[in-house]
């Protein structure tokens, strides 16, 4: 060790904080807290460590520096661990890999007329929030009854201000439209308060209030009304039996249960609100040599810091050291006191054997579909005779529409499964026109540029493509370090004999091959590359859309007489969209800062002309501009990018209910 950072590890103060230890290139690689700095750090280099991780062995030579930062205390040490983790993601600490998994609902009573809205942080702001759900399917289905018997609103604030007239909800009396009728507020509140018990499952208390409106409604002849409770009743009691009460106590638990083999482990979190399981969450990890005790207090630390609801107890499989101060941690963060223990006996061990074998089931579960995922890769690295296992493949689609604003796409598998952290969109910079070969050319020439490069490259394309992407990685210099390889779709190639459509095989081709290779079809390998080549396809495809429906709303704006670029964005930061632009009145228009009566007159007649760019609805398939106006409608309800319902998977199911669009997510290079 160099002889500067010796005497560093020598004068480290005895005072508790946490410190950051960086490689010799200065990139910080673990983070770690103690109570006694000096002691803790130089335990490392003690030749009678008990310490067994892989990485302590090889810091004499790893290491470059340690940074400390002193605290007060303990607690002060665990929750500037957790931030510096999130911030560096040093490799070797144990990290929490999915940071959107905690889908919660937000309802703020304070506002005279309140909505839920689907959160992924709970925040100290006044509001109750309720969860956490499982997944976005789990939220949707309670969101559906919530809308169909309680009868919230669900338009933003933005939306109640301006909307003039009720939409379809309220023709299919589902809300009672606030935003455009005098709604009684004690009527409102009602409602308010028994989605609140039914959130909280206090059916009991819920059903009871409901069954006296339903008699009262009746006695009062209001047979239609009290018809419309007694359904409400029943589809309330068909929910709420789902959730099995697990034992007496009315509490709010987090319980954790592991089940790990050597480097391998599933972390379970079995939810129970006011003595009801509602749900269970299963955190797959791989290559994980840390203390189970470790590693499961790491993850506590950062799982909760996430944003995760913090309830009245938290049930842990193994007794933490630090478990008093992160109860102290979290009481801080729930307002009251949060008990953080290792049951012994009782309902609450059951509760933890039950999390364990959830666990077990999760962990073989997550090791059979690997295994299977492994030898399909195996199977595919055969048949297109590659040198290496292809456990990380990157597919590669161009989009243009008649030549112009050409983009690119760019999915990524890691051992056969989608890893969205690698997609990337790309916007054509060199190439004049339609030209799909100079196109691929320069997004390959980009990509590898970059390094990190996967096992396999994908062309969406013939042999074509395949050469333009062989160049570029030849020129690059790293037509060693990648294997190559293109998917041409089938076309059509006459007529079957009772006059239906004939069409080829899918063929693969590879470089240096003359003749193209025909997977079996319908074969496992060629369902990898095929999944993949149709997610490139849509990636680009929904990008595409996005610059053509922000080119034609830019365009439409730029025509208007006296408008200029500062007026543009006044307008679209007031209202938020064209199609709200659209609908506003004069009035409106001139209530904007910078505008008057007669500018807002002067916009409101131009835009109430018909369209005559036949660009803007004949560029999309035949009702496809609806669906995507439904589609934008969804995103604008969740508009803070932490707040969205779940990951662009969950996000394209979400909005498949308003037509075939979707809108894509990912990075632009």
């Amino acid at each position: 060790m160099d002889a500067a950072l010796r005497q560093k590890l020598d004068d480290l103060p005895v005072s508790p904080g946490v410190y950051l230890m960086k490689d010799r290139e200065g990139e910080v690689v673990y983070v770690g807290k103690a109570v006694n700095l000096r002691s803790r750090v130089r335990s490392y280099f003690q030749p009678s460590t008990s310490d067994t991780r892989a990485f302590v062995p090889f810091l004499d030579e790893l290491l470059g520096d340690i940074e400390v930062i002193l605290v007060h205390n303990e607690k002060e040490a665990l929750i500037l661990e957790s931030t510096l983790i999130k911030r560096h993601k040093p490799r070797f600490n144990v990290m929490l890999r999915d940071d959107k998994a905690f889908i919660c609902l937000r309802l703020d009573e304070r506002h005279p007329y309140p909505r839920l809205e689907v959160v992924r942080r709970m925040k100290r702001d006044g509001a109750r929030y309720f969860g956490p759900y499982s997944s976005a399917t789990a939220i949707r289905e309670t969101l559906r009854t919530i809308n169909r018997f309680f009868q919230l609103r669900t338009c933003t604030d933005q939306v109640l201000a301006k909307r003039t007239r009720p939409c379809l909800l309220f023709q299919i009396k589902r809300c009672p439209a606030p935003c455009v009728y005098e709604v009684p507020q004690e009527e409102y509140r009602r409602s308010v308060r028994e989605t609140v018990l039914f959130l909280e499952g206090k059916e009991p208390e819920l059903v009871e209030g409901l069954r006296l409106r339903m008699k009262q409604a009746a006695a009062d002849l209001r047979f239609e009304e009290a018809a419309q409770v007694r359904d409400q009743v029943r589809a309330i009691e068909k929910t709420l039996e789902k959730q099995q009460t697990v034992f007496g106590e009315q509490l709010d638990q987090d319980v954790f249960g592991f089940w790990r083999e050597g480097p391998s482990l599933v972390i379970e979190v079995l939810f129970v609100r006011t003595g009801k399981l509602i749900s269970a969450q299963s955190f797959p990890f791989t290559g994980q040599e840390f203390p189970t005790e470790e590693l499961l207090a790491s993850f506590i630390d950062q799982y909760y810091a996430t944003g995760a609801a913090v309830p009245d107890e938290v049930l842990l499989p193994v007794v933490l050291e630090q478990a008093d101060f992160t109860s102290e941690v979290l009481s801080e963060r729930k307002g009251r006191k949060v008990r953080v223990m290792t049951p012994m006996r009782g309902d609450k061990k059951r509760l933890m054997e039950m999390a364990t074998k959830n666990a077990e089931h999760a962990f073989l579960e997550s090791k059979k579909k690997n295994r299977t995922n492994e030898e399909i890769l195996e199977r595919l690295q055969q048949r297109l005779e590659l040198q290496r296992l292809p456990r990380r493949i990157e597919c590669f689609d161009i989009s243009n529409f008649q030549g112009t604003m050409v983009v690119a796409s760019q999915v990524a598998a890691l051992d056969g499964e989608a890893d969205k952290a690698r997609y990337r969109h790309y916007r054509i910079k060199t190439v004049e026109g339609q030209d799909d070969f100079a196109s691929m050319y320069e997004v390959i020439s980009r990509r590898v540029a970059r390094g990190d490069l996967p096992d396999l490259l994908l062309i969406d394309g013939g042999k074509g493509q395949l050469n333009a992407a062989r160049a570029a990685v030849k020129d690059a210099g790293v037509l060693d370090q990648v294997e190559l390889a293109s998917l041409a779709e089938s076309h059509v190639v006459g007529e079957t004999a009772d006059g239906g459509v004939k069409r080829s095989p899918e063929r693969v081709f590879l470089p240096g091959k003359k003749d193209p290779l025909v997977l079996r079809p319908n074969s496992a390998e060629l369902f990898v590359l095929q999944r993949l080549r149709d997610e490139a396809h849509r990636f680009a495809i929904t990008f595409h859309q996005k610059l053509r429906r922000a080119r034609n709303f830019q365009s439409i704006l730029e025509e208007i007489p006296g408008v200029g670029e500062k007026r543009r964005r006044s307008l679209l930061r007031h209202f938020g969209s064209l199609k709200r632009i659209r609908s506003a009145t004069a009035e409106e228009i001139a209530e904007v800062e910078g505008f008057n009566l007669a500018l807002g007159k002067r916009i409101a007649e131009f835009l109430a002309r018909p369209e005559e760019d036949p660009d803007r609805d004949s560029e999309l398939p035949e009702g496809a501009a609806q669906s995507m106006d439904a589609a934008a409608e969804v995103a604008e309800a969740v508009q803070d990018p932490d707040q969205r319902l779940s990951d662009e998977e969950e996000a394209i199911e979400a909005v498949s209910e308003v037509g075939p669009q979707s809108t894509g997510t990912g990075r632009i290079d």
